[in-house]
């Protein structure tokens, strides 16, 4: 089973990923995290990526592409991608590599999130620098460290009401076309993400054991 999981900024797709990774043996590749490890190698690399993604923009598909290829071939699990792809443009070549590799995908899942929903779950998003674990605080009484570990909490860079708004707009220019792709492959199905992350993890549960 190799999932493509979409969904706009904020949409939950990390969380249902780590949930998903385990009730199904996955291996769980975010695209994200694939960035952020580069970014914080120090490598020259690495701070390319990062003046890409501070902007707002997204990292070049065949760049993205090649370092999603490495991980991919070193595993023979089940994968979860989370955050990839992006545009047409990288489905159709997330597509030709996971040919190159006798794979294919099997489900591609939407989680649905009204806009309205998506500035504030964002704003109220931190990340622990110790651990990764991503929470989301109550912005009159924050947490100052992670309950999890006592690592630092931050806002990512991207995460501001300015950067959110722009993403949205990157978002509906260059990945909304992706659901039409997958659509027309009869692989794409939509689960409700406004509402609790249990009722979410459920359905797509649901969704899951039918591809199995």
């Amino acid at each position: 089973m190799n999932i493509v999981l979409m969904g706009c900024p904020g949409a939950g797709k990390g969380t249902q990923s780590a949930k998903l990774q385990q009730k199904f043996d996955l291996y769980h590749i975010s695209s994200g995290d694939v960035l952020r490890a580069e970014i914080a190698s120090g490598s020259e690399l690495g701070k390319k990526i990062a003046a890409i993604i501070n902007d707002g923009n997204l990292v070049p598909d065949e760049l993205m592409v090649s370092m999603l290829e490495k991980i991919v071939s070193a595993t023979e699990k089940g994968i979860i991608f989370d955050g990839f792809p992006r545009t047409v443009a990288q489905a159709e070549a997330l597509d030709a590599m996971m040919k190159r590799l006798n794979r294919e995908i099997t489900e591609v899942v939407m989680i649905d999130l009204p806009e309205s929903e998506v500035v504030s779950r964002i704003s109220s998003r931190r990340q622990c620098k110790k651990c990764g674990e991503i929470l989301h605080v109550d912005l009159n009484a924050p947490l100052t460290a992670c309950p999890a570990c006592g690592g630092e909490l931050y806002s990512r860079p991207d995460d501001t009401p300015e950067r959110v708004k722009h993403r949205l707009e990157v978002y509906h220019h260059d990945t909304l076309p992706v659901k039409n792709y997958y659509q027309n492959s009869g692989k794409y199905v939509e689960v409700n993400g406004n509402q609790s992350p249990e009722q979410v993890f459920e359905d797509l549960t649901k969704v899951l054991e039918k591809v199995k």
